[in-house]
């Protein structure tokens, strides 16, 4: 009767080994499968959305930096033009020159509106090629 027990006892140790082993393998296959199938992926976005960052600030920096170019620019054009005036011989010298700066001001600011949007747009573009193509 000993050795029944002994080996009933040995063969519910066994089984509960078997039993455990099993979890054990259902364990690691559950945490590689998450891994595989969440981890990663969330890993993937994450350095995508980093790097969409990093586009977008290189891309309102480079914007900011033109607007300002443009703006001293156009300073530098309206403080010329109110010498030109400041100096004029008389009032149709005066409205010349007004007129000539409204109309090279109005094609400066066409091409500086142009040149803003065109950035925009390339800067956008880029921004989202990181999210769109999954590129990390």
């Amino acid at each position: 009767m000993a050795d029944e027990v002994k080996s009933a006892i040995d063969q519910g140790a066994d089984y509960a080994k078997a039993t455990a082993d099993r979890i054990r393998e259902g364990a690691d296959t559950a945490r590689a499968s998450f891994s595989e199938k969440v981890a990663e992926p969330a890993k993937r976005a994450g350095e995508a959305m980093k790097q969409s960052g990093e586009k977008i600030a290189e891309g309102s920096a480079t914007i900011g930096k033109t607007m300002i170019d443009q703006a001293e620019q156009n300073a530098r054009e309206a403080f010329t033009a109110m010498r030109e005036a400041a100096s004029a011989k008389d009032l149709q010298q005066v409205l010349k020159i007004q007129g000539d700066y409204l109309r090279e001001q109005s094609q400066r600011s066409m091409s500086q509106a142009r040149e803003i949007g065109e950035l925009i747009m390339r800067f956008g573009k880029d921004a989202v090629a990181p999210l769109r193509n999954g590129d990390t």
